[in-house]
C-alpha cells in the first residue's frame, strides 16, 4: 500500500512539473488594477519606438502605457466614456507616425440574450486617439458607426470591432486606419468595414465585405472574429469564421473595395463547450503577413482542443495543410485554447500564444504558452510564458487574448483568474 501511494504521489508530482522551457528573457506583469475584473485585452507596439507599448482591456475600455518595452505599465486616464454604461471589445494599434488608437464598442443595455439585434438599444463603435504613446487620450472619440439615441430607424447591433493600421513606410496607403466588425441584424449577421485616411478624424461609410451572411444569433453559425492586417505593399488581408469555415478576403486599393469573400479552411465550430472552469471558449481565426500569409485557429478535431496554423505562399490563393502547434501528445485530453497569432514584420518569424493545460491531468490548471516558428510556419518551438498556472470556477476570460511582435521582441496580453475576479497580464519575450 505504501509503495502504491508513493507511486501515485510521484506520478502526480511529475505531472505537475512544467514540461516546456521558459521563453527567453521573459517577464510577466499585471496591467489591470486589483479587483478590476479585466478581460478581452489587446496590445500594440510602436514601430517608431519599440519601447512604447500600449495594452488595453475590457473593464470599461481601459488603457495602460509602457516606455520600457513592456516591463512596467501605467494606467492612462480619459479612455472610459462617461456617457455610456458599458464600453468593451477593445483593440489598439499604432499608425506610421506613432499615434496610438483605441477602438471599442459601447452600449447601455444589451438586446435579447445572444440575439442582440432583437430589442437593440443605442450602441456603437468609437475610436479614440493618443498622440503620445498612450499617456493621454483625446477627450472626444470619433464614431465609426453608432446609434447614439437608440430610436434611430433600422437600428442594428454593432459588435467586436478590430482596429489595425497600415504603418508600412513603403505602402501607397501608409497611415490609413481600418476597422472591421460584426453587425447583428434581425435576420442575419454580416461583416462591415470602414477606413480613415486622416488619422481617425473621419471614417468612411461602412460597407459590407462578407459575401455570405451568417445566422443572426451570437452562436455557432453567426459570423464572428474579424481580424485584418496590412502587408508591406498595402494589400489588406482579412479573415473571420462562418460556421465550420474560415473566410478570407483581400483589398488591393487601401480598403476601397474587396474581393468576394470565400472559404479557405474547414474547421470545427467556433464555440466550445465543456472546457472545465471556463464559461465560454471561442476559436475564431487570426491572420498575419510576413514572407507568407499565416492563419491560426483552434478546434477539437482531435477530441481535445488544439491550436492549428496554415500558410499561403501565393497571396491567399492556396493554403497548406493545417499544422498542429501545441507539442503535447495528441488525444491526451488536455485543452489548448484562445490562441492569437502575430508575425514579426522585421524578421518574419511567426508567433502563436495560447492557454495551455498540458501539465494538468485533470485539464483544469491553465498556463500560457508562446510558440515560435523561424521556418515560415513549417514547425514551431513551444515555450512556457506565464509564471504559474491558474484555475477558475466557471470563469469568464473573455473571447480572446492578443499578441504582437517587432524585431525579435514579442508582447502578449491575456486574462488570468484572480481574487476576486480576473486580472490582465502582459508577457514579454526577447529572441534577439
Amino acid at each position: 500500500m505504501r509503495f502504491a501511494l508513493f507511486t501515485i504521489s510521484f506520478c502526480t508530482l511529475l505531472a505537475a512539473q512544467p514540461t516546456l522551457p521558459r521563453a527567453p528573457k521573459s517577464s510577466v506583469v499585471a496591467v489591470s488594477p486589483p479587483g478590476a475584473r479585466g478581460n478581452e485585452p489587446g496590445i500594440a507596439v510602436n514601430s517608431k519606438d519599440p519601447n512604447q507599448v500600449v495594452a488595453v482591456f475590457q473593464g470599461r475600455a481601459r488603457a495602460a502605457w509602457s516606455v520600457d518595452g513592456g516591463k512596467s505599465f501605467t494606467l492612462a486616464e480619459g479612455t472610459t466614456p462617461d456617457d455610456w454604461r458599458t464600453a468593451g471589445d477593445v483593440s489598439v494599434t499604432f499608425d506610421d507616425k506613432g499615434n496610438a488608437y483605441l477602438s471599442y464598442l459601447v452600449f447601455d443595455t444589451l438586446g435579447t440574450t445572444s440575439y442582440w439585434a432583437h430589442n437593440a438599444r443605442r450602441n456603437g463603435i468609437y475610436v479614440r486617439r493618443s498622440p503620445d504613446g498612450g499617456r493621454t487620450w483625446e477627450k472626444k472619440p470619433v464614431a465609426v458607426k453608432s446609434f447614439p439615441l437608440g430610436t434611430e430607424k433600422d437600428i442594428q447591433w454593432e459588435d467586436m470591432p478590430r482596429i489595425f493600421a497600415d504603418n508600412n513606410p513603403g505602402s501607397p496607403f501608409a497611415g490609413n486606419l481600418y476597422v472591421g466588425w460584426i453587425e447583428w441584424q434581425l435576420g442575419q449577421s454580416i461583416i462591415l468595414f470602414s477606413r480613415s485616411t486622416d488619422q481617425g478624424n473621419t471614417w468612411s461609410a461602412p460597407m459590407r465585405i462578407s459575401t455570405h451572411a451568417g445566422l443572426p444569433r451570437d452562436d455557432n453559425g453567426g459570423l464572428v472574429g474579424f481580424v485584418g492586417v496590412a502587408a508591406k505593399d498595402g494589400t489588406i488581408y482579412a479573415v473571420w469564421n462562418d460556421l465550420n469555415s474560415i473566410i478570407f478576403t483581400k483589398s488591393s486599393d487601401g480598403g476601397k473595395t474587396f474581393e468576394a469573400s470565400h472559404d479557405i479552411m474547414p474547421v470545427g465550430p467556433v464555440y466550445f463547450g465543456g472546457v472545465p472552469g471556463v464559461s465560454r471558449v471561442m476559436g475564431f481565426p487570426q491572420i498575419g503577413v510576413g514572407r507568407e500569409l499565416h492563419i491560426a485557429w483552434s478546434d477539437y478535431r482531435n477530441g481535445d482542443i488544439d491550436i492549428f496554423t496554415a500558410a499561403s505562399r501565393d497571396g491567399g490563393k492556396t493554403w497548406g495543410q493545417p499544422l498542429r502547434v501545441n507539442s503535447d501528445a495528441i488525444h491526451n485530453g488536455r485543452d489548448q485554447f484562445f490562441q492569437w497569432l502575430a508575425v514579426d514584420p522585421v524578421r518574419g518569424d511567426v508567433y502563436v500564444q495560447y492557454y495551455d493545460r498540458r501539465d494538468d491531468l485533470e485539464n483544469r490548471k491553465t498556463s500560457v504558452t508562446l510558440a515560435r516558428s523561424t521556418d515560415g510556419g513549417k514547425s514551431f518551438t513551444n515555450y512556457l510564458w506565464s509564471n504559474s498556472p491558474f484555475e477558475g470556477q466557471n470563469l469568464f476570460l473573455g473571447d480572446y487574448t492578443w499578441l504582437t511582435a517587432y524585431d525579435g521582441r514579442v508582447f502578449g496580453v491575456w486574462t488570468e483568474a484572480a481574487t476576486p475576479g480576473t486580472v490582465v497580464k502582459v508577457g514579454t519575450a526577447d529572441f534577439r
